[in-house]
């Protein structure tokens, strides 16, 4: 996995860890799913980042 591309996905899961829990905490739904919708996102780009390092080797 790219150095990069890694810190992409670590970046989009925390900020949407941060977004989800300020939904909840405020009761802002709108919040809550953005928060969520960045952590699969950010899943997303791991998973596709290890597939490719697995296909390289």
């Amino acid at each position: 996995m790219s150095a990069s591309e890694k810190a992409k996905a670590t970046t989009e899961q925390a900020s949407g860890k941060v977004k989800e829990a300020a939904g909840r905490t405020v009761g802002n739904e709108k919040l809550t799913a953005e928060g969520r919708a960045e952590q699969v996102t950010g899943d997303a780009r791991e998973a596709k980042e290890k597939l490719k390092d697995a296909a390289r080797d």
